[in-house]
């Protein structure tokens, strides 16, 4: 899979931008505050229909215009499909090979990305909310009809929580209105809990052995789905029956909160190193080998899936990495992956991927080939 071009409208600080790009490595070098990160973001937007630094569609929009467009050339399976992506203040409009996506869901998996910036090294020892975000990404792209489950829990978990904060200060509860609400929230969420579980089972294949290659054969990792209550059965309707249960047993603990107290919003991932938990016991080198694995497996778990190799996206990542992870990233996507990589300099970057990358030069919101 290759990004063929890419055209900017009014996007962040591009008033009109059209690129074409390298199937291999192509790197975006300028200093900071220049658009190189906004470069990769639009690609990553243009793949999800979402960004990794804000939820908010008008923030993508040059002051001056009404609305932002995206659009992009993909290769896959032999074909070239263009996409298209129109950003306004109300919201997003999304086509495929010039059609019209009733549904964002229907749209995300044409393009399918992995992103390693900073902030990502903080995937181990961040907050719970950033490893849902990671694996709500990570699932959508490969399989669309997880984002139809998942905004079918957050309106459901909105309507139960408004549901539970009228009783709080009514003091008083509907037991069929909880009935219906419960068994609706059930449904979805043991939906969400079983793919969340399968993905990090097949996860963990991948980032294992990646892991310990990259620790020279030091250290063995293991990633565990944390639900915040246990799938306890044999199939889904057990599971579902269990649940309800659960959820019964705690009614009156979630009226006196007002708010939903378990659930796939409450569920977390965790890392072991050696039987260690990274995030508590882990050095900041254990972090970032943890997180730089579990990366590189995504790539090779999405090539399981789709059949073809990710777009892989490093938003001034290599600066962050010291020496010996730095040279196993680029061998590890050496030849396989193409791969967009802005930092500041190449000085001190010697390897052959870097070397013979195409570069463009980003300067103040324009970006020329070098």
């Amino acid at each position: 899979m290759h990004l063929e071009n890419l055209v900017l409208r009014h996007f962040r600080n591009y008033e009109e931008q059209e690129l074409s790009f390298d199937n291999n490595v192509n790197v975006f070098l300028g200093e900071n505050a220049q658009g190189k990160t906004n470069l990769l973001e639009a690609i990553l937007i243009l793949a999800v229909a979402k960004s990794h630094r804000t939820p908010n569609d008008k923030d993508f929009i040059s002051w001056d215009a009404e609305s932002a467009k995206i659009e992009g050339r993909v290769e896959k399976h032999g074909q070239s499909v263009p996409l298209e992506l129109t950003l306004t203040q109300k919201g997003k409009k999304a086509k495929v090979n010039h059609l019209e996506q009733k549904k964002l869901s229907q749209y995300v998996g044409n393009l399918n990305v992995v992103m390693f910036a900073p902030e990502d090294l903080s995937l181990v020892k961040g907050a719970p909310g950033v490893r849902r975000r990671f694996i709500n990404m990570e699932i959508g792209q490969m399989q669309p009809v997880y984002l139809h489950d998942l905004s079918q829990y957050q309106r459901i978990l909105q309507q139960r929580n408004h549901f539970l904060k009228q009783a709080q200060i009514k003091r008083k509860s509907d037991p069929t209105m909880w009935q219906i609400l419960t068994e609706q929230f059930i449904e979805v969420a043991v939906k969400l809990t079983k793919r969340r579980t399968d993905f990090i089972e097949r996860l963990e294949q991948f980032a294992v052995p990646i892991h310990f290659k990259i620790s020279r054969e030091l250290e063995h990792l293991k990633l565990e789905y944390k639900p915040s209550v246990e799938l306890e059965g044999a199939n889904p309707e057990e599971w579902q029956a269990n649940l309800y249960k659960k959820m019964e047993s705690i009614a009156q603990r979630e009226i006196d909160r007002g708010v939903t107290l378990i659930g796939p919003h409450r569920d977390d991932l965790f890392f072991y190193v050696n039987g260690q938990n990274v995030q508590v016991f882990g050095s900041q080198g254990q972090q970032r080998t943890t997180a730089l694995s579990v990366k590189l497996a995504e790539i090779d778990l999405i090539f399981e899936e789709t059949g073809e190799y990710p777009v892989l996206l490093l938003d001034d990542v290599l600066s962050e990495l010291d020496d010996f992870r730095q040279s196993h990233l680029l061998a590890a996507i050496q030849g396989k992956v193409q791969t967009f990589v802005t930092t500041t300099s190449t000085d001190g970057i010697d390897h052959e991927t870097i070397n013979s990358a195409t570069t463009f030069l980003v300067d103040k919101g324009t970006v020329t080939k070098q």
